[in-house]
């Protein structure tokens, strides 16, 4: 059963209608099973001071594209109810009218354009109206004898509204059926939700929970756990195979949906995605379409649902399903597109957002992380709904043509113009290595700023962490993700993609960045330090671009690889034989790299810095007190004097590297490779011939 979150210590501490209104919505939307993510729409009516001093009667409403359970006072929209009233009045109105009208009616022109169900709030006489998408309403409203079983559950306390898209006649329709039923207590609106309200905030909240209950109680009355979804046909794999499974087809999913434009993917196991997943009705249930209007912009009308047998030893088998399926289900999107469409319509990607794999789980698609998660809450919601409504009879969704009116309706479509503008690299993943190190987390940071998702992987995992947490805070959850991982470490670096594949879906920038350093004289240059260099910045760099490499290869979508290289790469350091030996092997490896990638349009390029002291374990170890050793200097005056030795007399800082990644990871260089860029203030003996 839901439960109710008011507290009357807190709700106390509001004292304006508009307070009172954002705590109100807050509940609401802390509870998903409530309302769907940026979903439903609350109000209050109130009075306030206009700007000459007069008392102005007014509705508060949720603005457009909030979600109620984070939105704050400055997401709402007060308007002049004075001015809202004479529609009632009116036999017709158009979208376009309706949103140029309510412009009009605003208190404050600075507020976010009103809901898309304004009128809904306004036409109702109350002064505090709810409008929800719970899931055992929707399941209610989504079954085909949902009409008759609300009769057994709210007897004449109820109202039935067909479906009609949300707008002007919706909501005449509901304010007319309210006004022919005085025992009306709800609306229940057809495939769609929920509408109460109340005399006081709490009220209204409260009726809101209490309806719900009532539903559910009825609901659960009736549901066969054995039988749910048919029975199960498919039992989930264990949960580290599925894990494993994941993280193997996770690429081609991302190759194959970003044919358009690139995907962030995400992946989901939770129970009941594995027991619909597994369900013997499934494949054809969930092809019945949304379960609630507001998912669809989301999810698309249905998800793809893969005809596979859970089978460990058949990942060649669900790979090829999966590559069949995608394409299959983009050209039937590109139907539904072309039999549905409007003039000036223009098709969104054809990709699924939403992919079911029995035994497996769940994976979702998105322009960003955040948004695939969105996705994937939303087909949660869907799940609860189809439980509810096969329960209770047979589950029903809108038409294709009523779906994709509400899919490209312009007053939806709003709602998405309100994200930020996607930048160099949005839907792009970068893997750093030396992730927690000056240039790795300056880099990181670097690309974040412009859209992409990042992966800091490093030995020193609580430094990598650090950094990512440092991102998440500024840009949002899982823009940044940190790994532990040794690059000379095969098994590792392996595992270190696997994982990357499933948080995001495979990658598309690779910064090639661990690093050491030693020095000593060529004679008393050790076995042991020479291993070491040539391992960690050889082998290492050798393993983490193989691995990239195939990673891309699968993809089929192209990347690019940076090289963190050295002025060593091309100049013989003294007392630095082991160092510069293996810079020069990387500078060269990547160049390697760049001839058999090319046809996959994997580019590598190689960037050569010097003396980057800032922000590095490095520099901040015996290579300072070595280097420093080797110029007959005191290590605290090493800064000033490799600035005096480039003949810009500059120094170097990591953000100066993470500038020539970003150019080679960009659009900027997309035809260039094979490349080698000094970042070095100019160092004569370091110019590349």
């Amino acid at each position: 059963m839901v439960q109710s979150l008011w507290n009357a210590a807190k709700a106390s501490e509001k004292t304006t209608g508009l307070e009172q209104l954002v705590y109100r919505s807050n509940l609401i939307g802390a509870d998903r099973r409530v309302c769907n993510i940026y979903g439903g729409n609350t109000s209050t009516k109130t009075t306030v001071k206009d700007f000459r001093g007069r008392d102005v009667e007014v509705m508060y409403v949720k603005g457009s594209g909030s979600d109620l359970g984070s939105m704050e006072a400055k997401h709402f929209t007060g308007l002049a109810l004075e001015d809202i009233g004479p529609l009632m009045e009116r036999d017709s109105m158009s979208d376009e009218e309706m949103v140029e009208y309510l412009g009009h009616c605003m208190i404050d022109a600075k507020h976010p354009r009103a809901s898309i169900e304004t009128l809904l709030h306004a036409f109702l006489p109350y002064k505090h109206v709810d409008h929800t998408h719970p899931d055992a309403i929707i399941s209610l409203c989504c079954a085909d004898n949902g009409k008759e079983l609300a009769r057994e559950i709210y007897g004449d306390r109820f109202v039935w509204v067909p479906y009609v898209r949300p707008g002007f006649t919706l909501s005449k329709m509901i304010a007319e059926s309210v006004f022919a039923n005085p025992n009306a207590e709800l609306v229940l609106m057809e495939k769609h939700g929920l509408v109460t309200w109340g005399e006081t905030s709490e009220e209204c909240y409260a009726q809101t929970i209490k309806i719900i209950n009532e539903a559910e109680a009825f609901i659960e009355a009736r549901v066969n756990e054995a039988n749910l979804f048919g029975g199960v046909k498919h039992p989930a794999l264990p949960a580290e195979v599925r894990r494993q499974i994941a993280a193997r087809v996770m690429p081609v999913i991302r190759g194959a949906v970003s044919d358009s434009k690139k995907m962030i993917l995400s992946f989901d196991d939770q129970d009941d995605v594995l027991a619909f997943a597994g369900g013997t009705d499934s494949p054809q249930l969930s092809q019945v379409g949304a379960a609630c209007p507001d998912h669809l912009v989301h999810t698309k009308v249905v998800p793809l649902f893969i005809d596979w047998t859970p089978n460990a030893d058949d990942i060649d088998g669900l790979k090829a399903k999966l590559a069949e399926g995608i394409a299959t289900y983009k050209e039937q999107y590109k139907q539904y597109f072309e039999e549905n469409k409007n003039e000036g319509d223009v098709m969104f990607e054809a990709a699924p957002r939403v992919i079911l794999i029995p035994g497996v789980g769940m994976i979702n698609t998105g322009k960003s992380w955040a948004l695939s998660q969105v996705s994937g809450a939303l087909y949660h919601r869907a799940i609860a709904v189809m439980r509810g409504a096969t329960s209770l009879g047979k589950f029903v969704s809108l038409s294709a043509n009523e779906s994709y009116n509400v899919e490209y309706w312009p007053l939806e479509l709003y709602k998405l113009s309100l994200a930020p503008a996607e930048t160099e690299f949005s839907r792009k993943v970068a893997f750093i290595t030396g992730g927690a190190g000056g240039i790795g987390s300056e880099t990181a940071r670097r690309l974040v700023s412009e859209g992409a998702h990042v992966v800091l992987a490093d030995l020193n995992l609580e430094g990598a962490q650090k950094v990512a947490q440092e991102i998440n805070d500024q840009y949002g959850a899982n823009r940044a993700y940190a790994l532990k991982m040794d690059v000379t470490d095969e098994e590792a670096v392996q595992a270190a993609y696997a994982e990357t594949a499933l948080q995001y879906g495979g990658v598309d920038i690779i910064v090639n960045n661990a690093g050491l350093a030693t020095s000593s004289p060529f004679d008393e240059t050790s076995l042991k330090e020479w291993n070491l260099n040539m391992s960690v910045l050889g082998t290492g760099y050798f393993l983490v671009a193989r691995e990239a490499f195939k990673l891309m290869k699968e993809q089929s979508i192209g990347g690019s690889m940076v090289f963190i290289g050295s002025k060593n790469s091309v100049y013989a350091g003294k007392s630095a034989s082991a160092y510069s030996s293996a810079k020069a092997l990387e500078a060269h490896l990547a160049r390697c790299i760049a001839a058999e990638g090319g046809e996959y349009g994997i580019r590598v390029n190689t960037i050569l810095p010097d003396a980057i002291l800032q922000g590095s374990a490095i520099w901040n170890g015996s290579w300072r007190n070595e280097r420093a050793a080797a110029y007959g200097i005191e290590p605290d005056q090493l800064e000033e004097y490799y600035r005096k030795r480039t003949t810009l007399l500059v120094n170097i800082y990591p953000r100066d590297i993470a500038e020539g990644i970003a150019f080679f990871a960009s659009s900027k260089s997309e035809k260039t490779t094979g490349c080698m860029l000094t970042i070095d203030g100019g160092v004569p003996a370091a110019f590349t011939r």
